[in-house]
């Protein structure tokens, strides 16, 4: 079995389709039919059948998946681990959601990898229905954000920060002297950052819960961009409470009651269980909880976030 072979038969397990799995590798249909044919002679298993409700595997083809993405896992991590050793530096892939991306990682990831010279940070913004397969596969070390639906039986979920969303309009907002209903909510135009455009988070829950009509909704490059649109009247905007604070206290912002908003949200880290996420990862995952990262997420660290040291990668979209 060559690493070739099982990175397309493990993109076929999981997006349960020839070509889909050829479209994500970037080759042709017949290119991974072909290394899916080398697998089955070596095995001399049939894996899997097309049926009219989509693929059926075979006990081999089951077993074959499940450990394909860990050898394949693993590769990668040795790969890492020889480079590293080779230049003497670590590298901890961290992928978040949006939210916890804009507003808490800069000063996060600031304070974190301050503490190790050898330590470089990679932060990729991904979305929070993604944590699962990303972690299983070790295309990331450790991930931050909202608690999948589902969790892997691999990984391992710890919440570590509640927080709360806050709606919020310009002073001349027609909302702003209102107690709205949810009514009145759908009406307007939302200004939303990214992690609207998700599945999961505290944000598109909101927008489900309120029944907001998708055609009522803008989405921004960034939850910063839409607040400074909701500045200027065009809109209501959803931020995290503690991000507005300075804004409502100044009076370019007004905040809004939520109908029905009463609880806490929670940002979670998830990591490989059972020690198969990198040191780096399990040292992230303890420090978030103390109270210097709390401060850190909440208030900043004064460096924004093309300015991290030592060295962070940040890759905004993926």
């Amino acid at each position: 079995m060559t690493p070739t072979q099982l990175r397309a038969f493990t993109a076929v397990v999981r997006l349960g389709s020839v070509k889909l799995a050829a479209a994500e590798l970037s080759v042709s249909e017949s290119a991974v039919s072909l290394l899916i044919a080398q697998l089955r002679k070596e095995l001399g298993d049939q894996l899997f059948t097309r049926t009219g409700a989509g693929l059926a595997f075979t006990p081999g083809g089951l077993r074959l998946a499940s450990r394909s993405a860990e050898l394949l896992g693993l590769q990668d991590r040795t790969v890492r681990e020889v480079s590293e050793a080779g230049n003497g530096r670590r590298l901890l892939r961290v992928a978040a959601s949006s939210l916890f991306a804009e507003h808490a990682a800069p000063g996060l990831i600031t304070l974190f990898a301050g503490r190790a010279d050898d330590l470089d940070v990679e932060l990729s913004v991904r979305d929070p229905g993604q944590f699962n397969n990303l972690l299983v596969t070790r295309a990331v070390d450790i991930a931050i954000g909202p608690r999948p639906t589902t969790l892997n039986a691999a990984v391992a979920c710890r919440s570590f920060m509640n927080y709360q969303l806050a709606l919020v309009v310009a002073p001349e907002h027609p909302l702003a002297r209102l107690h709205p209903t949810t009514p009145q909510l759908r009406r307007q135009s939302w200004l939303l950052g990214p992690s609207a455009a998700a599945d999961l988070g505290a944000v598109p829950n909101l927008l489900r819960r309120l029944g907001v009509p998708e055609d009522r909704q803008q989405i921004f490059q960034s939850h910063a961009a839409a607040l400074e649109e909701a500045k200027h009247r065009r809109g209501v905007a959803v931020a995290l409470s503690y991000a507005v604070t300075q804004d409502v206290a100044s009076g370019q912002l007004v905040r809004v009651a939520i109908p029905g908003q009463g609880r806490d949200e929670t940002w979670h880290t998830l990591m490989l269980a059972e020690g198969g996420a990198p040191s780096a990862a399990a040292e992230l995952s303890r420090f978030v909880a103390t109270p210097r990262a709390i401060q850190a997420m909440v208030r900043g660290t004064g460096a924004d976030i093309g300015h991290f040291r030592p060295a962070v990668h940040v890759t905004l979209w993926s």
